[in-house]
């Protein structure tokens, strides 16, 4: 989606389209944080 996102805005200059690439590209970064999280749980229950 990153990907698409960043064709669009390099082909139409839509600055809509930049902020759309920018706030998916943030949520794309703080999704492996919250997995580790998630993943440290299994591993490590809380008793």
């Amino acid at each position: 989606m990153l990907e698409f996102t960043w064709k669009v805005f390099s082909n139409t200059g839509n600055i809509d389209t930049y902020l759309l690439f920018k706030e998916l590209e943030k949520e794309n970064h703080e999704i492996p944080g919250e997995q580790d999280d998630e993943l440290a749980e299994f591993d490590f229950p809380i008793s």
